[in-house]
């Protein structure tokens, strides 16, 4: 029989779903026991994500998937769900931007609108079971439901401009679930199954014409990823919605774009690997593609950007196109890298998504106007030089300046946080050809990889002077610890995965040596037997 232990990996879903359900049953007016319930949940989940993590990585590399048998039907026949060292790496990242952002939200967004804590929890479960799922209709169902619960999230609070946004996002993933749909049932009338697993296993023996339809099914399911992961051309909804977003979603949605990368990454490697026969490597040079078109549109508006909230939504574009460029490299080094920068990236986002808002503070509506007129007319208060020699930073605002600082030095990827580590891995790795010539590929993304960073730093910096040099007054804005403190939280983590950098790389070196090795995956999840079944029973 299973113990305790071996239940630990439906916990993520099932935690969530429980929490969300018994909120949902509480009156709106007890929002102070509803926090109770989330921040309990939250934190469950990033205990248990972190078991779970520990967990895989104690796992040999080539056999390094755990399986869950849901109603104890073994796969491809019953739902399943797969642990592996990506998994639980994307389980513990979710885990750690909902204890911030819940955090962050319960300084006020928390009662902006009615049944945030419900929503958030499903958002949470969501994406857990997107993470952990073992089949792309269930895939497809987790997807609907994180969908569902985002769009409550972005259209929280209000706004005209938060619920024209809102609009815009749920027509464009309204779209993605019917291209999504579309994919799945194409690919199932031709293999006769979902799972990933046994899809890895019979889209080799395909025939010529079979493999033909299973190609367009592909580019249907890609399109759909491509567009959560905020590819180009269809990323222009992405810096509108999360600049318009309250900054606790905007947080979360950081690893929303992620999932995309997540889902492509899983099922390129799996289902589309050298074995695959005539699909191998199906897509590699369009995703290289779209990814250097990504990275570029998003420089372009970083630098184009003239509010900070926006600036944010396009540097999470920057983020997505590099990750996706790695992966259609197709090489594992650049991978193993990517991984590192995929987890510093997205929680320097956060970070800055929580930090925008408490910077926002400082700023005067008028104080952009103002500083302008003064620069045209060379207004200055400069006539009595002597007067003040030296002015005390309040600690309020040294603390911002830092955050911000390192968020800057983050996005940028820049020494010495985890964003150059990642960044600099992938160069490395690109430029490593023993003896053999750098591909041109190779060097346009080490180039927009370079022109990315330099542009991130200048439109950060130029954001910088007029937030905390060119401020028209004095006044300090008012922040609450509960609100620094989940910025701080995942900085310090950024840090850490500086100073165990050893540590984080081996990891994520392990992790692209099992996608490298899909065989492994493949026999985890469908040689695993019925629990309690008689020795040589074999499956139907």
């Amino acid at each position: 029989m299973m113990g305790l232990a071996g239940h630990l990996i439906i916990v993520p879903i099932l935690l969530p779903l429980l929490s969300a359900a018994v909120m949902l049953l509480l009156d709106e007016r007890r929002r102070g026991l509803k926090s109770v319930i989330g921040i309990g949940t939250t934190a469950a989940l990033l205990i248990v994500s972190i078991v779970l993590l520990r967990q895989a990585d104690l796992m040999s590399t080539g056999s390094s998937v755990t399986t869950y048998q849901l109603g104890n039907w073994p796969a491809p026949f019953g739902i399943v769900l797969v642990l592996d060292r990506l998994s639980a790496l994307m389980l513990a990242l979710t885990s750690v931007l909902g204890i911030a952002a819940l955090l962050y939200s319960l300084a006020r967004w928390h009662r902006a609108g009615p049944r945030f804590h419900t929503i958030f929890q499903l958002q949470l479960m969501g994406l857990n079971g997107a993470f952990l799922t073992g089949d792309l209709f269930n895939l497809f169902v987790f997807f609907e439901v994180l969908l569902a619960a985002s769009y409550g999230l972005v259209l929280h609070g209000d706004g005209t401009a938060r619920v024209r946004a809102g609009l815009t996002y749920i027509a464009i993933n309204l779209t993605g679930s019917f291209l999504f749909l579309i994919g799945v049932s194409l690919a199932y009338g031709i293999t006769g199954t979902l799972n990933m697993a046994d899809l890895a296993q019979r889209i080799p023996t395909l025939a010529s014409e079979d493999a033909a339809l299973v190609a367009a099914a592909a580019a249907i399911l890609g399109t759909a990823f491509l567009m959560k992961a905020g590819a180009w051309p269809l990323n222009f909804w992405l810096p509108t919605t999360y600049a318009a977003a309250s900054a606790p979603a905007a947080a979360l949605f950081a690893i929303m774009s992620k999932l995309g990368v997540y889902v492509i990454l899983r099922l390129w490697t799996l289902v589309f690997g050298p074995g695959a026969g005539l699909l191998a490597g199906f897509g590699g040079e369009w995703l290289l593609f779209t990814g250097l078109l990504t990275i570029a549109f998003g420089t372009v508006g970083v630098l184009a950007s003239q509010s900070l909230p926006r600036l944010v939504g396009c540097s999470v574009l920057i983020s997505s196109g590099t990750l996706i460029a790695a992966v259609g490299t197709g090489d594992s080094a650049v991978v193993g890298s990517a991984l590192l920068y995929l987890v510093s990236s997205t929680l320097g986002i956060a970070a800055l998504f929580l930090l925008v808002e408490l910077l926002e503070r400082m700023r005067d509506p008028g104080a952009d106007v103002l500083a302008v007129t003064m620069e045209a007319y060379s207004e200055s208060n400069d006539d009595d030089p002597g007067e003040e020699i030296g002015v005390a930073i309040p600690a309020t605002i040294a603390i911002l300046g830092g955050s911000f600082i390192a968020c800057a030095l983050l996005l940028a990827g820049l020494p010495p946080l985890a964003g150059f580590i990642g960044k600099f891995g992938m160069m490395a790795a690109m430029l490593k050809t023993d003896g053999a010539s750098v591909q041109a590929s190779a060097w346009i993304l080490i180039g927009l990889l370079t022109v990315s960073g330099l542009a991130t730093l200048i439109a950060m910096t130029r954001t910088g002077i007029s937030s905390f040099w060119a401020r028209l007054d004095d006044s300090v804005p008012r922040v609450r610890v509960i609100e620094i403190a989940p910025v701080l939280g995942l900085l310090l983590l950024c840090l850490s995965l500086t100073v165990g950098g050893g540590p984080a790389m081996r990891y994520m070196e392990a992790t692209t040596k099992d996608l490298q090795t899909p065989q492994g995956y493949i026999t985890g999840v469908l040689g695993v037997p019925k629990i309690g079944a008689a020795n040589g029973e074999t499956r139907p």
